[in-house]
């Protein structure tokens, strides 16, 4: 059995980004800017956007976080979103989500300027990315298919089972497999009898959130298997979706 390393992976592309501000700095004197909305005090959303601006300092962004309180205003967060949209130090935005209930989160992420959406959640580069054009991709489901190159895995004819329907995940996982030539196959919460699904995949990618979902009777010898769920457990040690095992 290998195990698939993305922290390694991680610093890998950490330093080469770090290399390339740097270049960017001495060659023109600009310096990529993110700017991130973070709403309210929920513990794990705060957590996020704090690992989020250490890597910004590791790799020499600019980057600033709107921290605003629970009960905010939906006129707020959009005066917020047009002042960085039209802020050229700022070329990205990030808004963390979940948003309050009494927040339009939809209406809030098609105000962000397609060409600063570095979350791909604005329905501009969502249509790019179905239909196979650039443009800003969901990080997650992108940083596993740079795991999946890094190891030499080749896509192409390969039965897919993604297991999570999600926009921030499922979906857009599932349209990056399509792009590569994937067979792909979207499992979700209706989906009757995973098991069935997930015995003919050659790679199953999980994020649904739900521990220990895929076991080892429900997958084929040889399986690739990308475990992308984090969950807390009762001994608060942080575990994926799938009940570890090997072969």
């Amino acid at each position: 059995m290998q195990l698939l390393d993305g922290k390694k992976l991680s610093k890998k592309i950490e330093l080469q980004v770090a290399k390339d501000v740097k270049t960017l700095k001495d060659t023109c004197g600009c310096t990529p800017g993110l700017a991130v909305v973070l709403v309210g005090h929920d513990e794990a959303s705060a957590a996020y956007v704090n690992m989020k601006k250490k890597a910004c300092d590791r790799v020499g962004f600019y980057s600033v976080t709107h921290e605003m309180p629970e009960n905010i205003s939906q006129e707020t967060i959009e005066n917020t979103i047009q002042m960085m949209n039209n802020n050229k130090s700022i070329d990205g935005i990030l808004i963390q989500l979940p948003l309050p209930k009494q927040i339009d989160t939809t209406k809030i992420l098609e105000l962000v300027n397609p060409a600063k959406d570095v979350d791909g959640f604005h329905p501009f580069n969502v249509g790019r990315l179905t239909t196979g054009l650039d443009g800003f991709v969901p990080c997650t489901p992108l940083g596993v298919m740079e795991l999946l190159k890094e190891y030499d895995i080749d896509v192409k004819g390969k039965n897919c089972v993604v297991v999570g329907a999600s926009n921030i995940v499922g979906k857009p996982m599932a349209s990056l497999l399509l792009n590569a030539d994937a067979t792909v196959e979207v499992c979700h919460i209706f989906t009757d009898d995973l098991k069935k699904h997930t015995l003919n995949a050659d790679i199953i990618l999980v994020g649904v959130g739900v521990i220990n979902l895929i076991k080892e009777d429900m997958v084929k010898n040889d399986v690739i298997i990308v475990d992308i769920g984090i969950n807390r457990a009762e001994n608060g040690k942080l575990v994926g979706d799938v009940d570890f095992f090997k072969r």
